[in-house]
């Protein structure tokens, strides 16, 4: 019974995404919310010019409206038939306060977006600017984590379990490194949307593990909440594949990593959600490595191009072969987080 309630919520979910876009891709284009291609990308980029972005809109209704209507409906057909499941009042707020967030990081990143789309201010937002915004978004979530835990008797809020080793007490320190791993991923999510199809494949394959993990766990909402995501990711790649119709833009973008992270959370498997990331992270650091590099060999680069999905095309790798060995290597690391978290929590 709890099988048929994700597939449907993926199934909502990837309808509407793929419905909608056939809609909302030609109303991007009537707006003329075409994506700038900059001159530092890679030069063959350049025809993908005016290619409407602010796609991520699309999922974002068709994920948000799936997890809103088949969440609700689990627990009363659940709870009506007398079924008992381990969902309290904990993890009903770390589902539904994991969605909030992610639809308030999508909404940064609409405002970024709108800021270099309309107003035609190619950088957006500044650096603090989506700083302090992510920042209070990520508080504001662990916040309501905090509340609704400690008045229901949680024990071992700021615990960390690791595997085959048992678990650390963080103390406070648990909420700073919890706010600058949520930012930190979302924004290695972010900085992972540069070619067609790549961050949506990655987190749809990221989404189906987290949906096995969370129903084997007994978190049946969560896993209904990874369906959807999944049926979101996989309904905007018909529309997003190479070659796009249309972008996710840092709308999509951030919207994905407020849903990695909102999973990731809700399961309490901390270093799951670091593995499990593991594309997304390696995608942050190789901007870090070559910023670093860059300053201390004054002016040599690490790699041809950053993010790594931009120097694997540099040497000569099509978009469709980075999308596959990179939702490959996910799959690995989805592999290893499900063998952990089964048998080694």
């Amino acid at each position: 019974m709890n099988g048929i309630w994700t597939m449907i919520a993926a199934i909502i979910s990837f309808a509407i995404t793929a419905v909608l876009g056939k809609f909302m891709i030609p109303f991007l284009h009537k707006l003329k919310y075409g994506q700038t291609i900059l001159e530092i990308g890679p030069s063959w980029h350049k025809k993908k010019q005016g290619t409407p972005t602010m796609g991520g809109t699309i999922f974002i209704i068709g994920s948000v409206l799936s997890a809103v209507i088949c969440i609700p409906l689990y627990y009363i057909i659940n709870g009506s038939a007398g079924n008992q499941t381990i969902e309290t009042p904990v993890m009903m707020t770390k589902i539904f306060a994991g969605l909030c967030m992610a639809i308030l990081y999508g909404g940064v990143g609409f405002l970024d977006d709108y800021i270099k789309v309309v107003k035609k201010q190619n950088k957006g937002l500044n650096p603090k600017q989506k700083l302090v915004l992510q920042f209070a978004i990520a508080i504001s979530y662990l916040l309501c984590i905090y509340i609704v835990e400690s008045r229901n008797g949680g024990k071992n809020i700021t615990c960390v379990s690791f595997p085959f080793l048992g678990s650390l007490n963080l103390g406070p320190f648990y909420w700073i490194i919890s706010a600058i791993v949520i930012v930190g991923i979302v924004n290695a999510v972010n900085l992972n949307d540069g070619i067609d199809g790549l961050t949506s494949s990655i987190t749809f394959f990221v989404a189906i593990f987290y949906m096995v993990i969370s129903s084997l766990l007994g978190m049946f909402g969560l896993s209904i909440l990874s369906a959807a995501l999944a049926g979101g990711c996989l309904g905007f790649l018909v529309w997003n594949f190479y070659p796009a119709k249309v972008f996710m833009g840092d709308t999509g973008s951030l919207f994905l990593g407020g849903m990695v992270c909102a999973l990731g959370f809700g399961t309490n498997l901390h270093i799951v959600l670091i593995l499990i990331s593991f594309v997304y992270i390696l995608e942050m650091f190789s901007v870090i490595l070559q910023v670093l590099y860059f300053k201390y060999t004054h002016g040599k680069k690490l790699f041809k191009m950053s993010p790594i999905h931009h120097h694997f095309e540099m040497i000569g790798w099509s978009e469709t072969k980075i999308c596959v060995i990179f939702s490959l290597v996910t799959i690995f690391f989805g592999i290893i987080s499900f063998i952990l978290s089964i048998y080694a929590f």
